[in-house]
C-alpha cells in the first residue's frame, strides 16, 4: 500500500508576489502526484536574504516563529524557495547549537522552539518521500529531447553541515528529478555558482556580469533550458536574460523553469495550470519544438 503524503506548506514571500507561477505549479504539480499540502496559517516573512545582516535574533526569531506555526499543521514541512528552506535550516542549526540564543528566541516568540521540525525541500519530498520510482510512474509526456541544465545556486546544497539535502560541492539530485521523467541534463561548470541574488537592485552590474557567465556556461554545454529552485536566481536568468544580451551582445534564449513547471508538464498537466505564461524568455517555442505541448 503506498503510502499517503501530507505536508504543511511554507510558500514564503516570493511565491505570493513575483514568483506566483512556482506557487501555482507546486500546488498543480503536488496535487497531480496526490500530495498533500496545507498551507501554514498565518505564516509570514522568514527574513530571507537581508534580516540576518540587521539583526540575528530578529532574523532567528522570524523562522522559528513559523517553524512553531507549521508544528500546528500536520505533516513536515514542505518549502519551495531555496532561500526560505536555507534560513529556516540555518534557525535550526543555530539554535541547535546555541542555548542561550535558543532561550533569547524563546523568549522572543513566547513558545518553544521546534527543533525536531522536519523542513523539506521540494527536491526532497520527491526524489525521496514520493520516490524517483512513483514520480516516474506518474509521467504521462515523457520531456524526452529535453536538454536540461540544473542551476542549483548557492543556497540549495550549501553551506555543507545546514541544508543536508544533497552533496554540497557535487549534488546531483535535481539531475535524478528531472531524469527520472524523461529529460536530458547537461554536464556544465556554473551550476553552482551564485547568481548575484539581492544584488539586482542594489549592484545588477555584479549581477549582470555573474548571470552571463551562468547563462554562457548552459548554452556552452548545450542546454535547451534552465531550471531551477529559487525566486532569486529565477529573476536574475529570466527577467534580466534580454539584458544580458544587450550588453554582452550575444544571443542566449534559454527559458528559465522552475522544476515543478517542467516535472507538471511531464504529469500532464496544461501551460494554464503551471504559469508558463509569466515567464520572461517565452518557452512555447521550445516546448512546442519539442512535442511537449
Amino acid at each position: 500500500m503506498k503510502k499517503i503524503l501530507s505536508y504543511s506548506y511554507y510558500p514564503g514571500c516570493s511565491l505570493h508576489a513575483s514568483a506566483g507561477e512556482y506557487d501555482l505549479s507546486t500546488r498543480e504539480l503536488f496535487k497531480a502526484l496526490g500530495i498533500g499540502l496545507t498551507e501554514i496559517p498565518d505564516w509570514f516573512c522568514c527574513g530571507a536574504t537581508p534580516a540576518h545582516n540587521v539583526d540575528e535574533l530578529l532574523s532567528l526569531s522570524l523562522c522559528a516563529k513559523n517553524l512553531e506555526l507549521a508544528a500546528k499543521v500536520e505533516g513536515d514541512m514542505a518549502v519551495a524557495c531555496a532561500s526560505c528552506f536555507s534560513r529556516l535550516k540555518t534557525a535550526q542549526h543555530v539554535l541547535g547549537e546555541s542555548d542561550v540564543k535558543r532561550k533569547q528566541v524563546e523568549k522572543a516568540i513566547d513558545a518553544p522552539v521546534k527543533l525536531d521540525s522536519n523542513v523539506k525541500h521540494l527536491l526532497e519530498i520527491l526524489a525521496r518521500d514520493l520516490g524517483l520510482e512513483r514520480l516516474a510512474t506518474a509521467v504521462k509526456k515523457p520531456l524526452t529531447g529535453l536538454k536540461v541544465a540544473c542551476y542549483y545556486g548557492c543556497l540549495l546544497t550549501r553551506p555543507t553541515d545546514v541544508p543536508n539535502l544533497d552533496c554540497a560541492e557535487a549534488p546531483t539530485i535535481m539531475e535524478r528529478v528531472i531524469e527520472a521523467v524523461g529529460a536530458e541534463t547537461v554536464a556544465w561548470t556554473h551550476r553552482l555558482e551564485c547568481c548575484g541574488a539581492n544584488f539586482t537592485l542594489s549592484r545588477p552590474g555584479v549581477v549582470i556580469q555573474l548571470t552571463n557567465a551562468i547563462l554562457e556556461s548552459a548554452k556552452g554545454a548545450g542546454a535547451d533550458c534552465i531550471m531551477v529552485g529559487c525566486p532569486l536566481c529565477h529573476g536574475n536568468l529570466d527577467i534580466r536574460q534580454k539584458e544580458i544580451e544587450g550588453v554582452y551582445n550575444t544571443s542566449y534564449g534559454l527559458p528559465v523553469f522552475y522544476l515543478t513547471q517542467l516535472l507538471g508538464l511531464s504529469v500532464g498537466l496544461c501551460a494554464d495550470k503551471l504559469g508558463l505564461d509569466a515567464m520572461m524568455v517565452n518557452p512555447l517555442p521550445l516546448l512546442k519544438e519539442k512535442g511537449l505541448l
